[in-house]
């Protein structure tokens, strides 16, 4: 008798331990899209902050490299939170960054309410930095369809490397890729005012990532002076 209640007591616990375990797994994998907050505390009010979009509910991207956000600081006068902030681009949330990144691979489909979102907050002082992952032509032309859904009357314009934004804390002469030649980064200006630029090779810099490659597409070779130049144009225009 007491030999079978020691093993149902042993077969509870072990119940309990894999229970826990999985729900410990299942938090763990739902934590890579809980939005991250602001960071507080020990940093002046003047640093920036920038967030990497999870957006069409559940599509973000881990292999654009936050790296450049420290050579901004060490190269600028611009200081960084040195990491990008996972905010849902359906959530409030996103009007408390000035910059924000949209990247990933594949087909995609916004929200009404994302729409809605990313059309006010480019149009309110917000600044969007978008790329193709492994110059994913499904993610190109999807990001092509919502652009042109959320503004009909306004067209993305090749930027020439004459323009400012290549000229701010680096003078960028030529993109460079890993093979073939660059497609050309292109913008959107609302009221003469330059509020997004797209990238369709990609910005990603995966040098600067851990277990990420750019799976045969033609990602941007000077991606990281790229991106500070756009970061400090964004923040100055």
């Amino acid at each position: 008798m007491k030999a079978k209640l020691l093993l149902c007591l042993l077969a509870l616990l072990l119940g309990a331990i894999a229970y826990s375990a999985q729900d410990s797994a299942d938090e763990s994998k739902d934590a890579a899209l809980v939005e991250e907050p602001i960071q507080v505390g020990g940093e002046d009010a003047s640093t920036v902050q920038v967030a990497n979009l999870i957006y069409s509910r559940v599509k973000s991207s881990k292999c654009f490299s936050d790296h450049f956000l420290v050579k901004a600081d060490n190269d600028s006068a611009i200081t960084t939170s040195q990491r990008f902030h996972a905010v849902k681009l359906e959530s409030d949330d996103l009007f408390q960054y000035p910059f924000v990144i949209m990247t990933g691979e594949g087909a995609f489909s916004l929200t009404e309410k994302e729409r809605e979102n990313l059309k006010k907050y480019c149009e309110n002082g917000g600044f969007l930095l978008a790329s193709a992952g492994c110059s994913s032509k499904e993610w190109n032309a999807s990001f092509r369809a919502e652009i042109e859904r959320i503004w009909p009357d306004v067209k993305l314009q090749n930027l020439p490397m004459s323009h400012p934004v290549f000229h701010t804390v680096y003078d960028i002469s030529g993109l460079s890729t890993k093979h073939g030649a660059p497609n050309p980064l292109e913008g959107l200006s609302l009221a003469g005012k330059l509020v997004l630029i797209y990238s369709q090779d990609g910005l990603n810099d995966t040098a600067n990532t851990s277990g990420c490659c750019c799976c045969g597409g033609n990602e941007i070779a000077n991606a990281e002076q790229v991106n500070v130049d756009i970061l400090a144009y964004a923040l100055i225009f």
